[in-house]
């Protein structure tokens, strides 16, 4: 993958910061500080399944405020 542009990290620090705040305590912990669900939970208070599903949203609000199209699979029925 290329390095992204300057633009482009600008527009990625603003969807992070953009993110609900429990959202982005988790994306941060999980792709940043690469810690594991289980301390995530422990840190916030959280189940193990909890914390997949915060991670869930975030992922998906961060994918869409980057202009991301979700796959027809990914859709909610």
């Amino acid at each position: 993958m290329t390095n992204p542009t300057p633009k482009r990290l600008r527009q990625i620090e603003r969807a992070i910061r953009k993110l609900p705040r429990l959202q982005r305590a988790v994306f941060c912990a999980l792709r940043f500080e690469d810690l594991t669900y289980d301390q995530i939970a422990e840190r916030h208070g959280l189940t193990v399944a909890e914390v997949e599903a915060v991670f869930a949203r975030a992922l998906l609000n961060f994918m869409r405020r980057l202009d991301w199209k979700p796959r027809r699979w990914w859709h909610r029925r």
